[in-house]
């Protein structure tokens, strides 16, 4: 019976990590109602995998008392998920911010830190499941875990957020994706390259292009403000034919756009009125509404169009 309940408790577990990670995953890509919808499916997984957490620890007990390589490797992955939990909901209980970093960058940094140790652990410790595991009984207790997650995320108090999860900022906060730094560039040296010309900093900066965009960025927080600047389809009057946009940033960073997606796209050179500084992008960076931030390339120095469909570029950029 002990055997069949360890077996049962970690396919659960496997399936609520599954969930969690790509419901995570998803709601980076997505904005309004569909991401909400996708974060309480995000937090009902988080709520089940602590819920089975007594019945994993009596498995991991026995497990201990063998005499296994790489034990160690089990308990960094415990103690990563546990990280990783720890952080979501101290996001979403109103604390996003964790000195330097915020509870989001701890929430996905532990999430992308175990992703080799789930794997190796689920190579060596491979589940073997047997056809009395497939009881009604089963059956039933995994309903009852997945009810009562659902109802945590409804009982457990939450702060007021944005449809993303994304906490409002009354200006938007100087981050960059990854490991990119905040380049130095000279505005009286740069040149934006876009529909077969230079342009330098002052004949974008004669731009008075407005629009009110929020800007919704994956590291917790959101912000709406008046950028201006360019719209993208007036910078490509003489552009040729081609299948996609690939907007081009100091540091290699790079997004890529549908055509039909310049006429509500803004090069900007001014956030509320005042010149972008260098954390926010300056010479230019694009707005993109609709999007979450990390389309939002900034340091722009180069617009180009090609054959390559939009679509094909990775979900999330990956330098």
């Amino acid at each position: 019976m002990a055997g069949s309940s360890g077996r049962v408790t970690n396919v659960a577990l496997v399936l609520f990590l599954a969930v969690a990670f790509g419901s995570g995953w998803l709601a980076f890509e997505l904005s309004g109602q569909p991401a909400r919808a996708v974060l309480v499916l995000h937090a009902a997984a988080g709520a089940g995998i602590v819920l089975l957490v007594p019945w994993k620890s009596l498995v991991a007990r026995r497990g201990l008392r063998r005499a296994r390589a790489m034990r160690w490797a089990s308990v960094v992955l415990a103690i990563g998920i546990a990280i990783s939990i720890a952080f979501g909901w101290l996001h979403s209980a109103g604390h996003p911010d964790v000195g330097y970093l915020t509870a989001m960058d701890f929430h996905v940094g532990a999430a992308l830190c175990v992703i080799p140790f789930l794997v190796w652990h689920m190579v060596a410790r491979p589940l073997r499941l047997r056809a009395t595991d497939f009881s009604r009984r089963n059956f039933l207790r995994g309903g009852l875990v997945a009810g009562a997650a659902g109802l945590a995320v409804i009982v457990l108090p939450s702060a007021q957020r944005a449809s993303t999860g994304s906490f409002q900022a009354a200006y938007p906060l100087a981050t960059q994706w990854m490991f990119d730094g905040v380049p130095q560039i000279d505005g009286s040296m740069w040149r934006l390259a876009v529909g077969g010309r230079s342009l330098a900093y002052d004949e974008l900066a004669g731009y008075t292009d407005r629009i009110s965009a929020v800007i919704d960025c994956t590291g917790g927080w959101y912000s709406e403000q008046v950028w201006e600047g360019a719209m993208l389809n007036r910078l490509l009057k003489a552009r040729g034919p081609g299948s996609s946009i690939n907007v081009r940033s100091a540091t290699g960073y790079s997004r890529r756009f549908a055509m039909g997606d310049a006429g509500r796209i803004l090069v900007a050179t001014r956030v509320a009125g005042s010149p972008l500084d260098p954390g926010h992008g300056f010479p230019a960076r694009l707005v993109v509404p609709g999007q979450r931030g990390f389309a939002w390339v900034k340091w722009v120095v180069a617009i180009e169009i090609d054959d390559i469909p939009w679509w094909w570029q990775p979900p999330f950029p990956l330098q």
